[in-house]
């Protein structure tokens, strides 16, 4: 079985009297991505950015490997470089060309020269589909384009783990696919991710591990199989037959249950196209 990169105990994020989470359990292996999925306003994108330290918990730990990277003095530079994370905005610099925007952190960062840079860059840029894309500006690019260097830029750090806080939320609906392209490839490649998303078919698929998250509890977590065919409590079900109806339509699906008794066995939610 393989070991845990990331291992959170007990973690809390309080603002003011709003509780966002508490006592968040989570532990994820290397080359598993989970996905996270669950109403809004229920700490989904908070529990990320405590992960990447943007946000510091108020309670409990997060390790990488075998250190504790909210300990006090703990080096926030070094650990994002470890962990990446791409955003819901793309957040790429409007004056500076797709390369230039990955080549950014790998010159003031990592201290990198710049030929060195710009040909790790532009591997990247390559990675994610976008080699006759490099010398664009954002204002030329498509909005999947866009997130697609925000992605390149992220594992040009080479992170141990890639974080995506719903990287699809503000594309066009016929843009989604290109980029949910580049994170199934990422994720066959073994790299560790995490993945807020309402996008159903991708968690179906891709996903080792789905996390039902609401009013800053995880309520439950399994298998895609698992949640979508063989919830433990009544409102993941609910949740999941919600959520694929705003976000696709349902088919049929092929499951291991599917040829069983139908009435016991219904399946949670079905497949969005």
């Amino acid at each position: 079985m393989p070991q845990p990169i990331l291992t959170i105990k007990k973690l809390t994020k309080i603002y003011g009297n709003n509780v966002i989470f508490r006592d968040i359990d989570l532990t994820v292996a290397e080359g598993d991505t989970i996905v996270i999925i669950g109403p809004s306003g229920t700490g989904k994108s908070t529990l990320l950015r405590c992960i990447n330290l943007l946000t510091h918990p108020d309670g409990g730990e997060i390790w990488l490997d075998a250190d504790e990277i909210t300990a006090k003095g703990a080096n926030e530079d070094l650990v994002r470089q470890h962990i990446g994370m791409v955003f819901q905005n793309f957040l790429l610099f409007n004056h500076l060309t797709a390369l230039d925007n990955v080549k950014l952190g790998l010159t003031k960062v990592k201290h990198m020269n710049d030929k060195a840079a710009e040909a790790k860059a532009f591997e990247e840029l390559k990675r994610v589909g976008l080699s006759d894309r490099a010398h664009h500006y954002p204002g030329q690019l498509s909005g999947g384009q866009q997130q697609r260097v925000a992605i390149a830029r992220a594992l040009a750090m080479d992170p141990r783990i890639m974080l995506f806080d719903e990287p699809t939320s503000a594309l066009d609906p016929e843009l989604i696919g290109e980029v949910l392209e580049v994170m199934r490839d990422l994720s066959k490649s073994g790299m560790t991710m995490l993945v807020v998303t309402h996008e159903m078919g991708f968690a179906r698929e891709v996903a080792d591990r789905i996390v039902f998250m609401e009013k800053g509890n995880i309520v439950e977590e399994g298998s895609p199989d698992d949640l979508f065919y063989r919830p433990k409590f009544e409102r993941t079900r609910e949740f999941l037959w919600k959520i694929t109806e705003l976000y696709g339509k349902k088919e049929n699906a092929d499951g291991p249950s599917a040829a069983e008794d139908t009435e016991s066995n219904q399946p949670a939610a079905e497949e969005n196209a």
